[in-house]
């Protein structure tokens, strides 16, 4: 899976950027490592990392909006 899709430039520099947005939050003080928190893209756009933008929100509840989004 990592040669087919994970190792590809754009999903790398998608992974990068989903990274920025969660350093930001830490930077910020509103989530910790381990806090089973995610840092939610309200556009969906993780090339957008704007504050405004940027929501924190159970894994639950972010992951089941993403895929009821997708499909």
């Amino acid at each position: 899976e990592y040669e087919n899709f994970h190792s590809r430039p754009e999903e790398k520099k998608r992974r990068a950027e989903r990274n920025k947005a969660r350093k930001l939050m830490e930077k910020r003080g509103l989530v910790r490592k381990g806090d089973g928190k995610d840092v939610d893209h309200k556009d969906r756009n993780t090339g957008n990392n704007s504050v405004n933008n940027l929501k924190v929100s159970s894994k639950k509840a972010n992951r089941s909006k993403n895929s009821r989004k997708r499909g």
